[in-house]
């Protein structure tokens, strides 16, 4: 049986932590930042945990990255 592969496209949208939890980037934050305040900028920037519904579903995908 062939090795399954990473989605690719998920390589450079998620992280892995330590601990296995998976951590995503939030939207809002890739362009027309001249209008929005500090503020918002700055709570789009940390990058949250993804819910653990959807962790589920993306192990699989994501196995290869750890």
């Amino acid at each position: 049986m062939p090795k399954m592969k990473t989605h690719s496209s998920l390589k450079d949208r998620f992280k892995i932590t330590g601990t296995g939890k998976v951590k995503r980037h939030k939207a809002f934050r890739n362009h027309l930042l001249s209008h929005k305040s500090g503020r918002q900028k700055r709570v789009l920037a940390n990058q949250p945990l993804m819910a653990q519904g959807d962790v589920r579903r993306m192990q699989q995908q994501l196995a290869n990255l750890k």
